[in-house]
């Protein structure tokens, strides 16, 4: 079972059962499709979107508030189309809900994926729970910009 990292912590759950700790994850062809079905039921519950990658943020866009959570699938660790989603959500869309990671997720990616607006991760199975809690935080201080801080060191003193 692949772990869960959330709020900085450890979760015990599935984070690709069809109920994702609470929440059932619709795919972006059935946003598309059944609107009207998802909207009802995302007043009723908990609803996440998944987004494959080669659906980009834009396909979603601004729609995109309507979801507490948002995973997004790595289907293999060199695919780095999901940076680019996580980013165009945040500052372009200006997401505030869950975005999470998924897929072929690797310790060595988290603290990249933290940087571009990832704020939970479901790690591959054979990946360490200790071992990604210390990459979150790899780093003190970045030079470039990221989510969090959109200003590069240079403009912070």
């Amino acid at each position: 079972m692949a772990k869960l990292i959330k709020q900085g912590a450890l979760q015990d759950t599935d984070p690709w059962s069809t109920d994702t700790d609470g929440y059932r994850l619709v795919t972006l062809e059935q946003w598309q499709n059944e609107r009207d079905a998802v909207l009802a039921e995302l007043s009723a519950g908990r609803t996440g979107l998944l987004l494959d990658s080669h659906e980009t943020a834009d396909l979603i866009g601004d729609d995109s508030r309507h979801f507490p959570l948002i995973a997004v699938n790595f289907p293999k660790f060199a695919d780095g189309r999901g940076y680019s989603a996580a980013r165009l959500l945040r500052e372009r869309h200006g997401y505030q809900g869950e975005l999470r990671a998924v897929g072929d997720v690797l310790i060595d990616q988290l603290f990249y994926m933290k940087r571009c607006g990832f704020d939970a991760f479901a790690l591959r199975e054979d990946q360490d729970s200790s071992d990604a809690l210390q990459a979150l935080s790899t780093f003190s201080v970045t030079y470039q910009a990221d989510v969090g801080e959109p200003r590069p060191l240079f403009r912070r003193r």
